[in-house]
């Protein structure tokens, strides 16, 4: 049985409490979003809200899922143990600053958990590597050990590709459903296709995304015609310009 504590309990806060639930923990979530945590006390009885502090007190491992201007305004009046675990899912709060925030704590990670983590089969970057991590999601979820923060940093900007990805697929599935007349049978019917797609890389590691798109390169076809039109307008070229353009913020610049 581990003693979880959850600063902050916004939406990644609570897929990681979803994902976490049933297994003997005890979990205690701040009431920072209060209509947010009493719905997870509502929803799971290994769950328990208590003012930060307390949250830290009734915790062996902390996770901080708090906005990195709120987190440097709240943590410092915040008194932690030396013997604690902290995990940061935070942008813009290097491992430095994380350091003397949460001092005199020595095992300080940070992660990039998406909302899949509710389910399990994630991917969880971390650097530096986490004890605590690979303990609580290891046997659900995918640890990925970064070598260096910058290369952590990175991951943060490549997860950045789900949402216009996403809102590609739902742009698609509207398309489908302005002919067919059924929006979510659309959209399960994209989400069923890219998923097989992704299915056949998770099983085999080998396989590539040049691999799946050799796959679907027919001359002439559909998937070929859809791609060429995509690369000739820009849309490609514009994703990449969106990445490099996060390299500053993440101290990524050349």
């Amino acid at each position: 049985m581990e003693r979880i504590g959850f600063i902050g309990t916004g939406e990644i806060a609570a897929a990681m409490v979803a994902g976490l639930t049933g297994r003997g923990h005890q979990i205690t979530v701040s009431e920072r979003n209060g209509a947010m945590a009493a719905a997870l006390v509502a929803q799971f009885s290994d769950v328990t809200i208590a003012p930060n502090q307390q949250v830290i007190a009734n915790s062996d491992t902390v996770f901080l899922c708090l906005l990195a201007d709120v987190a440097r305004a709240v943590l410092p009046d915040l008194r932690f143990r030396d013997d604690q675990r902290v995990i940061s899912v935070m942008v813009d709060v290097p491992l430095a600053d994380l350091r003397s925030l949460c001092a005199p704590v020595n095992e300080i990670a940070i992660t990039i958990p998406l909302p899949s983590i509710a389910v399990g089969g994630s991917a969880l970057p971390v650097y530096p590597d986490s004890i605590a991590l690979r303990t609580l999601f290891g046997d659900t979820d995918m640890i990925i050990p970064c070598p260096s923060e910058a290369a952590l940093n990175a991951h943060f900007a490549a997860c950045a590709m789900v949402s216009p990805i996403l809102d590609q697929m739902r742009e698609g599935a509207g398309w489908l459903a302005a002919l067919t007349g059924d929006q979510t049978a659309s959209e399960q019917y994209v989400a069923t296709v890219f998923a097989g797609f992704l299915r056949s890389m998770t099983e085999n590691p080998e396989t590539s995304f040049a691999d799946l798109l050799d796959s679907l390169a027919t001359e002439g076809g559909l998937n070929a015609t859809l791609r060429a039109h995509m690369r000739d307008t820009g849309a490609v070229d514009a994703l990449t310009k969106g990445l490099e353009d996060l390299k500053p913020r993440l101290g990524l610049e050349d």
